[in-house]
């Protein structure tokens, strides 16, 4: 009985061992324990994408192209990237997109004046991409359960 202890002992610390003496514990001991994270300096609030400031649109009409979205939201800045993405099966917009600016401020004019407008007899949504947490004074786009 002894013997058979001893045995599962050496096979469990084994296991541990990464081969060169260390535990899993020192595994992520030094700079390989670090990690990238998000900046979350200024709380929460919208949040810069690595190249821009993103605006997600939703509620597009399937017929819409991209023509009509560059139409609409370059008139609060200049766009430097912008997606529609395509239902493979039918080849309509799936009925969102992204919109990227290279200033917050055209962004933010871009989600104040198009937020809730019309376009092909649509409303749409607009808001940020990304955000740091809640965005103060935003009422939730979620549906309420009981």
């Amino acid at each position: 009985v002894v013997y058979f202890l001893a045995l599962r002992l050496c096979i469990h610390r084994a296991a541990l061992s990464e081969g060169d003496g260390s535990t899993r514990e020192d595994r992520y001991v030094g700079k390989s324990g670090q990690f990238e994270s998000v900046d979350t300096e200024g709380g929460p609030g919208p949040s810069k994408s690595v190249e821009g400031w993103i605006v997600f649109v939703m509620g597009i009409h399937e017929e819409a192209n991209e023509e009509d979205i560059y139409d609409k939201f370059s008139e609060y800045g200049e766009i430097k990237q912008m997606q529609l993405p395509l239902d493979r099966r039918t080849g309509f917009v799936k009925g969102y997109a992204l919109v990227e600016y290279e200033k917050k401020s055209e962004a933010q004019k871009a989600i104040e004046q198009m937020n809730g407008a019309e376009m092909m007899e649509q409303t749409l949504t607009v808001d940020w991409a990304f955000s740091k947490g809640p965005i103060r004074g935003r009422a939730s786009t979620r549906r309420k359960t009981d």
